[in-house]
């Protein structure tokens, strides 16, 4: 087959394997069958045609997409949201970049979510005693705190309810952080609050999309593990957003935030300085061959000289493409948002994904197994 006649629609997928829509989704999640946008219509999939004939020969799928059990020492998570293969980020097996190219945070939250019918986010209305002072980060904490505290525990609760409370808490905390207004597309609010050029708001968009999911980290453990014990998904969805906020790409966020506007006069001379920087210019553990998502971030934005001229620096200097950290920091300087906006943006995005864990982790079930060692006095000692 060549490039184009390797990719079907469903139809024709589910007539090959013989299966129902749900065991082809589940096959996409599993790692099973690559899936990618349907170029025509973002909102369709087309399915590797190769990967469904090795799947009716019995082949066992390719390297990277097979889950391995935990190790010693290890906790192991069951998740359908995404995976790293080759180099490349899948949200259910579709490829992040490409979803970037056109996707909106709510086309993802859907996907991520396993809403594969309706709108969860269709009807949704402001709400009127928003929080309004501090930070953006603040104040998207204090709306999940505040929906932990109103919304049922998640145990023995419908999907469908759940889904439902995962939108209301995404809708409110993106309300919360660009403000009261028209029912926009979220990437739209957050350009409408920031008062950008609303040209310019696809590169939100871009970047939401971005960080909507990543591979395991600390942030994913603490929501699922807050859902498994029963916590609303709002509650859920806080104890990841807090974890998260310490992460190492948090971190890499902020150092490169503040590199760039340091570095914006004399490029060159600011690599040189910070050479050594490990964590500035360093591989990410999750990333060697380099982190495809800085590129596909940039991909949509023409840099002004001063800040292109940083960015060929920084790549020189690595011998990569700037990763998720950097494309942030630049675009964040490029659209001259606040100081904490290349932050917001991921504090944003990642909570579209985390919301997804919390479900992904009630529809599931599946134990997260670990087990606590104890290594303290003996009992009794004084």
């Amino acid at each position: 087959m060549d490039a184009e006649e390797r990719w079907i629609g469903r139809r024709e997928a589910l007539e090959r394997l013989g299966v129902k829509t749900q065991t082809l989704y589940a096959y996409v999640s599993r790692g099973r069958i690559t899936a990618r946008p349907d170029p025509s219509d973002p909102r369709r999939s087309l399915y590797a045609a190769n990967d469904i004939e090795r799947l009716l020969r019995g082949e066992p799928a390719p390297a990277g997409a097979v889950r391995h059990a935990a190790s010693r020492g290890e906790a192991e998570v069951l998740s359908g949201l995404s995976t790293v293969v080759d180099g490349r980020l899948f949200y259910r097996g579709l490829d992040a970049a490409q979803l970037a190219q056109q996707a909106t945070l709510e086309d993802v939250a859907r996907r991520l979510w396993g809403l594969r019918e309706g709108n969860p986010f269709a009807g949704l209305r402001p709400r009127v005693d928003l929080f309004t002072g501090g930070s953006i980060r603040s104040r998207m904490y204090a709306t999940l705190a505040r929906r932990a505290g109103e919304d049922p525990p998640g145990a023995g609760r419908a999907m469908d309810d759940l889904a439902g409370d995962a939108a209301l808490t995404l809708n409110e905390a993106i309300d919360a952080a660009a403000g009261p207004g028209p029912r926009l597309f979220f990437h739209q609010r957050l350009a409408r609050g920031w008062k950008m050029i609303e040209r310019d708001a696809h590169l939100l968009r871009r970047a939401l999309v971005l960080c909507a999911d990543g591979p395991l980290d600390h942030a994913v453990m603490a929501t699922r593990t807050a859902a498994a014990g029963g916590a609303p998904v709002a509650g859920a969805a806080l104890a990841g957003l807090t974890t998260l906020a310490a992460s190492p790409l948090v971190r890499r966020t902020q150092a490169a935030t503040a590199f760039v506007i340091e570095a914006r006069r004399d490029p060159a001379g600011a690599v040189r300085a910070r050479a050594d920087d490990a964590d500035l210019f360093g591989a990410e553990e999750d990333w060697p061959q380099g982190d495809p998502r800085g590129a596909a971030l940039l991909a949509g934005l023409t840099l002004p000289p001063e800040l292109d001229a940083v960015r060929r620096e920084v790549e020189a200097a690595t011998g990569r493409t700037v990763d998720l950290a950097f494309a942030l920091a630049l675009t964040a300087r490029a659209l001259d948002l606040p100081r904490e906006g290349a932050l917001d943006l991921i504090m944003a995005g990642r909570l579209a994904g985390l919301l997804g864990h919390a479900l992904d982790q009630r529809r599931s079930g599946s134990p997260i197994r670990a087990r606590l060692r104890y290594v303290g006095p003996e009992p009794g000692a004084n």
